[in-house]
């Protein structure tokens, strides 16, 4: 799979530390929008579990906006300006001040409910536009062959970094209501006050801390391109690439459709993810406790399946791992939807209630289709992120960077906003989250017609097992 740009080996270092990049940011997306904060959030802060769930839709969706907006054109500032590294510190300063905003979120203090909802959307634009430079970089760092192991490694040594921030909150700092205890059963530490929930809302300012940490290797030993245009004329220039990108993608079909089928199956994991954990507590009346428990499963399952998506990728082409996750996500979708706190398969089968963690049958059938989407949702994002570069032209890496966190974000203001809608004239969190089963339903089919998908050399590339001569020809 040639490209205009010829690879030049770069040190281990440099791979190893754009891999930290992910378990960097991934405590904002395990701790704050899905296992800790989100749930808390809406159980706590908000007056009830659906108008919080409405709320941090239309926060999500508003964020969502913002990066649809400006996505595409940072990629091509990036592609003109040649630096990436300096974008990234830039936005990885808004992840870390809108994470360590939310330690006010008080429980019941409605009054602060606006200045949280902000920190969360400023958080989300600055870890969404930092990814976007950062995968610009990844073809400059490995061959093309090797392009699907180092996203699926990037993806597992990310959720392994989630794993390990969750284990740290619930062990440390998240506590029962009921008892003020950590899952050691001791009180959070740093004497951090429990009747405030100040272990849970600790998540916010550990995720500004641990992106900190980790993201220095990259800034060490990336090496970064050339500095080329001012800021100024690489914008002018970064504006008329992306007026001369359309007829691009005219030429480029297999390019296009991916990217549609990107915008509408990408939002549906995002918008899956962010509200899963609050549908939970809003049906189970699960704590932080049980849901920090049920994220560190689901992480190791998605560890474990990014791992594998990755070799899969590589094996079988970045099409079939796609196609096959969102099957599996449309089932887990349906699954989720079917369980009740008393039943389960749409209230065809009642069930007694339980005791103890998971205890009722509902619980654990609502935690298994959990493990789906874990050990799926890896290969899924691995898998677009390889074939967006087998796809795009190699000159404009960063601007079609660009348009794929625009197409994985230009609904991402219409899904959760769609959810946060619907929710708040049922008053239905399950009327809710069952718009997203069109959204898996739509990705799959386009992505199912995505036959013969164009190489980044302009060649057909079949979608299938490579042989060992075909490897060495591309």
């Amino acid at each position: 799979m040639p490209s205009s740009q010829p690879y030049a080996r770069v040190p281990r270092r440099a791979v190893i530390g754009w891999i930290l990049f992910d378990p960097a940011c991934q405590p904002f997306f395990a701790l704050i929008t899905t296992f800790i904060f989100a749930p808390y959030f809406a159980s706590a802060v908000a007056s009830t579990p659906a108008e919080g769930q409405s709320l941090w839709g239309f926060a999500t969706g508003a964020a969502g906006l913002v990066i649809a907006i400006f996505s595409p054109v940072l990629g091509a500032v990036a592609d003109a300006s040649g630096r990436r590294k300096p974008w990234i510190a830039a936005f990885g300063l808004m992840l870390m001040t809108g994470s360590a905003l939310l330690w006010f979120a008080v429980p019941g203090d409605t009054a602060r409910i606006p200045l949280v909802l902000a920190a969360f959307a400023i958080g989300t634009i600055g870890v969404e536009f930092a990814t976007v430079f950062n995968n610009a970089i990844m073809p400059d760092l490995v061959p093309p062959e090797r392009l699907g192991r180092l996203s699926g490694t990037g993806w597992a040594v990310g959720y392994f970094g989630g794993l390990v921030a969750l284990a740290l909150m619930l062990c440390f700092f998240s506590t029962a209501p009921d008892t003020g205890l950590t899952l050691i059963g001791r009180p959070p530490a740093f004497g951090l006050d429990a009747a405030t929930r100040e272990g849970d809302r600790f998540s916010g300012p550990l995720t500004a801390l641990w992106f900190a940490v980790l993201v220095l290797p990259m800034f060490l030993f990336v090496p970064d391109r050339r500095k080329g245009l001012p800021l100024g004329e690489a914008v002018r220039k970064g504006l008329s690439e992306i007026r001369g990108l359309v007829p691009k993608l005219r030429t480029r079909p297999a390019l296009a459709r991916f990217l549609i089928a990107n915008m509408i199956y990408a939002d549906g994991l995002v918008a899956l993810f962010a509200f899963g954990g609050i549908f939970a507590a809003g049906l189970f009346g699960w704590g932080s406790i049980e849901m920090g428990i049920f994220g560190i499963l689901i992480t190791v399952t998605a560890t474990i399946g990014a791992l594998a998506g990755g070799w899969l990728d590589d094996a079988f082409g970045p099409r079939i791992v796609i196609l096959v996750a969102l099957l599996a996500l449309l089932l887990a979708c349906v699954g989720l939807l079917s369980v009740a706190h008393d039943s389960i398969l749409f209230g065809l089968v009642p069930t007694p209630p339980g005791t103890g963690l998971y205890g009722s049958l509902p619980e654990k059938v609502y935690v298994g289709f959990g493990l789906l989407i874990g050990i799926v949702a890896g290969p899924l994002q691995s898998a677009s992120r390889t074939l967006l570069v087998r796809l795009a032209p190699p000159e404009n890496i960063g601007e079609c960077f660009g348009l794929f966190a625009l197409s994985g974000k230009i609904t991402s203001f219409a899904a959760p906003t769609s959810v946060a809608v619907v929710t708040a004239l049922t008053g239905s969190q399950r009327a809710g989250v069952a718009v997203l089963v069109a959204f898996f339903s739509v990705g799959a089919v386009l992505v199912a017609g995505l036959r013969t998908p164009l190489r980044a050399d302009g060649g057909q590339a079949k979608d299938g097992p490579r042989t060992a001569n075909q490897a060495r020809r591309e």
